[in-house]
């Protein structure tokens, strides 16, 4: 008779997301990489090995929606446990609870996942929860190592906290010591439940790169969170799976947004031959493409007109007129790739699934940017958007030096 195999456990991970933030407003909704903090956290969770199930615990509609729209179910939290007093604990018992009861399964493993680490990692999830449900510890949580040397202020001046200040060790004789990054926290389930809070039993730390510790409480730690995406991010460029339309902007994303004029004042500009190339071979695999535009110019029009596709131009709503065009032909925004360079673009970034900024694009729109070409508008950049779509044999030659 064979051997009865263990079942799968559930675990369950919980991202407590409040509408309300002093610090930054919206905070959980604020993109980084054109990516809202709470859709990073769910894709992480999402992607990690072992978690069955991730949720979102929030008091905000907006934020629900969100995380449904990255694939995470959403648990209304109550008001009594939605104020800046609340605990992590109360939001996560609750989430617990609630799952157990709409889905009548007990949960093994519990998850607290913060969505203010913006660069928590996947695998990073799942070696937390896997510490947990091996039963090798009964609570686990990412930490960073840290050498450095800590003080405090007493009445007798500055004293060592972690050092005798009389004896400075070099960093290879010390041993490392962990700060807790706050990013995610694993608890046997029914431990949780007997002692309700987050440490319990034995502890594992899973130890992680500090390079990457970074938890957002004010403007400047999310602006250093967009400054860093580029570095930090997995690159991540869409194929053709991913896209059912390509939208682009015209001015500093098919040319290099300089105008020339003539002693009439006509207006001239340049234009790059790859980027015709690549969108004829996006025509040709069937992909709808527009061209939107704020410009009420004549040159606009007439590009359109050579290459073949429809333009909306002279718009001063960018993303109701994107909106009205999705409806219209029936397209999905989460599938529109969406190019842009200024920002007037951001109203389109925040609408579409896939905001692509060129490489001299404003710093405010890389930053919201989901993915970003390596070519500068008006040198190609839509001939290597049509690349990552199709194939890299329509890759750009590289652009001149400035």
């Amino acid at each position: 008779m064979p051997e009865k195999q263990p079942s799968t456990p559930t675990v369950l991970a919980v991202i407590p997301a409040r509408g309300g933030s002093k610090g930054v407003p919206a905070k959980n909704l604020a993109p980084v990489a054109g990516i809202p903090l709470v859709g990073r956290a769910v894709r992480a969770c999402l992607g990690a090995p072992g978690v069955t199930d991730v949720v979102v615990s929030t008091d905000d509609g907006a934020i629900a929606a969100a995380a449904r729209s990255f694939g995470a179910g959403a648990v209304r939290r109550p008001a009594e446990i939605a104020g800046d007093t609340a605990t992590s604990e109360s939001a996560v018992r609750h989430a617990l609870e609630t799952f157990e009861a709409e889905h009548g399964r007990t949960v093994d493993v519990v998850l607290l996942v913060q969505c203010t680490s913006p660069f928590l990692t996947a695998a990073e999830v799942a070696e937390t929860a896997a510490r947990v449900a091996s039963g090798a510890a009964d609570t686990a949580f990412t930490a960073a190592p840290s050498h450095g040397f800590l003080w405090k202020e007493t009445a007798d001046g500055a004293t060592g906290v972690n050092h005798d200040k009389a004896h400075r060790p070099r960093r290879q004789d010390r041993a490392a010591e962990y700060l807790e990054t706050g990013a995610v926290y694993a608890m046997d389930a029914a431990g949780f439940r007997l002692h309700g809070h987050r440490f319990f039993g034995r502890t594992a730390l899973v130890v992680t790169d500090p390079a990457r510790v970074l938890e957002i409480d004010d403007p400047h730690d999310l602006a250093r969170a967009q400054a860093l995406a580029p570095l930090l991010d997995t690159p991540l460029t869409p194929s053709l799976a991913d896209v059912d339309a390509v939208v682009l902007d015209f001015d500093g994303t098919q040319t290099d947004d300089r105008v020339h004029l003539d002693a009439e004042g006509r207006e001239f500009v340049s234009a790059h031959r790859g980027d015709g190339l690549g969108i004829a071979a996006l025509r040709r695999a069937g992909l709808p493409v527009l061209i939107l535009s704020t410009e009420q110019n004549a040159v606009v029009a007439a590009r359109a007109r050579k290459l073949r596709i429809p333009v909306l131009h002279g718009i001063d709503r960018k993303d109701l007129a994107l909106k009205e065009w999705c409806e219209a032909e029936g397209i999905d925004p989460a599938r529109v790739l969406y190019a842009g360079n200024d920002v007037n673009d951001l109203p389109c970034f925040h609408l579409v699934g896939w905001p692509v900024a060129v490489s001299s694009a404003h710093d405010s729109v890389r930053a919201a940017a989901r993915a970003v070409t390596v070519t500068p508008g008006g040198f190609g950049a839509i001939r290597e958007i049509a690349a990552w779509l199709l194939g890299p044999e329509l890759n750009t030659p590289a652009p001149p030096n400035p």
